[in-house]
């Protein structure tokens, strides 16, 4: 299994982003169900979004992040990164 930190940079005002941030939340919610997800939370100050996951591939994580309504609606850039924990 390959551990990933999804970073999302918002690219619209926070107004918009918050007519999105219900539906973001309950896709979370899949995420965690599926066990995809470790944790998340927005960053401070609040300009995006740190999500910390894991998948077989780096494919699945792309696929997860382009269904994120966050993605859908275009008010967030991700940058995913692998990491390997050693700790």
């Amino acid at each position: 299994m390959k551990h990933f930190v999804i970073i999302l940079q918002y690219i619209k005002p926070l107004e918009e982003i918050d007519k999105y941030l219900h539906e973001h939340r309950a896709y979370l919610d899949k995420g965690y169900s599926s066990q995809i997800l470790l944790a998340s939370g927005p960053q401070n100050p609040r300009s995006g979004g740190i999500i910390l996951a894991k998948a077989n591939t780096m494919e699945e994580i792309k696929n997860f992040c382009n269904s994120d309504p966050f993605h859908v609606h275009n008010c967030a850039e991700y940058t995913i990164l692998e990491v390997i924990p050693v700790k």
